[in-house]
């Protein structure tokens, strides 16, 4: 009898860790896909990456748009200004129908993704959403003189209380949004933002070394730079660059670049090797990437290096700085080590790297405080669809601690049996 007892106390405690570990993430592609209406939504969330920051996130409102309504951003504008359009539909709140009903005096404002790349001055990277009579609920630019020019029509999906999916009419469009030029993405200008953001050396280098060119070269499907700063050029350990033949500068600081587009979300969801321009074969000048609360860490195979800030992200490319100069094993590994730059004396006490050293987590804003229990609240909001849809693209639940704790109470279960 013990022994049967133990085998379904078993059995019952590796179902809780199977069904734990799907529900570690969202995946709001998955999700949509099973929805035609929102199949163009869906595509530009692919094409800007926006669905890999809405991946990334655990707490989320993604207002969607049917194919109608997208009509009026889908192919008239460039992905630039899609992805800060369909920013400002993303909601880092959990808003489901009833929280809609229960805002405090009627009215609220939300932070958006849009809020977070610092191309929002002021409030245009918040959403106005007000409670209105007769049950509608209308959202608009909380840029002052805005109009509330998108109303939510139904619920799509909610995974409490981590993301949830409603529908609205209309775009919600931010003053300018539309009507500005997009960031110049032109690499002539390239390395007039580099050196703006602290990165001469690098920027020097590439026109020194031709590598501009190559960098031009990938433009057109993408392309993502990893700038180090004039100071990670001066940090000791780095070897010294004048001792490199001309063939692995170039391939340094093609490691400094990928042929894709991949922002900051992309980098925060990836769980593959990423190739470089200097990737020549399998396994070969490849980058990994880890994450500590909001920050992305690169790793080489020889040392760590932090992204830093965002210099452009101008749909299809992207331009960090990072304040560690990549160093790839392929030129820098123990057995093809240069001879590195003399070292300062004396030596002093070492600087942790970042994988070391504890890091600040960059948390998002946090939408204004609600009050979920009003007085009064106003009528049930419309029929809602989609929520007994099939839960294939999971919750965004981080579940490290439910799974300790399961396989702590099979060992106990396991012991108590035995024991009995």
């Amino acid at each position: 009898m013990a022994a049967s007892q133990t085998f379904s106390l078993l059995a019952f405690t590796f179902s809780l860790l199977a069904f734990a570990s799907t529900v570690s993430s969202h995946n709001i592609t998955q999700i949509l896909a099973d929805s035609p209406d929102y199949s163009s939504f869906n595509s530009y969330l692919s094409q800007t990456k926006l669905a890999d920051e809405i991946n990334s996130r655990t707490t989320i409102t993604v207002l969607v748009l049917n194919n109608g309504a997208m009509s009026a951003l889908a192919g008239k504008h460039p992905l630039s200004v899609i992805k800060s359009a369909l920013s400002l539909l993303v909601l880092l709140d959990y808003y489901d129908p009833q929280k809609l009903h229960k805002i405090s005096k009627g009215t609220t404002l939300s932070t958006t993704l849009y809020q977070t790349t610092g191309n929002a001055p002021g409030n245009l990277g918040f959403v106005n959403i007000t409670d209105l009579k007769g049950g509608k609920v209308g959202f608009g630019s909380a840029a002052s003189g805005s109009k509330l020019d998108s109303s939510y029509t139904k619920s799509v999906k909610q995974i409490p209380y981590n993301i949830s999916i409603l529908e609205i009419d209309a775009p919600i469009i931010a003053p300018g949004v539309l009507t500005a030029p997009a960031p110049s993405a032109s690499l002539s200008n390239i390395t007039g933002l580099l050196e703006k953001a602290g990165c001469k050396t690098f920027a020097n280098l590439l026109v020194s070394s031709g590598v501009l060119k190559t960098y031009e070269s990938a433009v057109e499907k993408g392309l993502t730079v990893f700038a180090p700063s004039d100071e990670a050029f001066k940090a000791e350990g780095v070897p010294d660059l004048t001792k490199l033949t001309q063939a692995e500068v170039v391939s340094l600081l093609e490691y400094h670049a990928l042929a894709e587009y991949k922002p900051k979300g992309s980098l925060k969801t990836n769980k593959n090797n990423i190739s470089t321009l200097a990737t020549n074969g399998a396994g070969k000048f490849d980058l990994t990437t880890s994450t500590s609360g909001d920050e992305v860490i690169l790793h080489t195979g020889v040392a760590p290096s932090r992204l830093a800030d965002t210099v452009l992200d101008a749909t299809p490319v992207v331009i960090f700085t990072v304040d560690n100069v990549l160093l790839p094993a392929e030129l820098f590994g123990k057995s093809k080590s240069p001879s590195p730059a003399p070292a300062p004396e004396p030596v002093t006490a070492p600087t942790p790297s970042p994988a070391d050293a504890p890091s600040p987590t960059a948390a998002s804003p946090p939408a204004p405080p609600t009050d979920e229990s009003p007085e009064s609240a106003p009528s049930d909001s419309p029929t809602g669809s989609a929520n007994s849809k099939s839960a294939n693209a999971a919750v965004g639940v981080s579940t490290p601690s439910l799974f300790t704790a399961l396989v702590t109470i099979a060992a106990v279960a396991v012991s108590v049996s035995l024991c009995s």
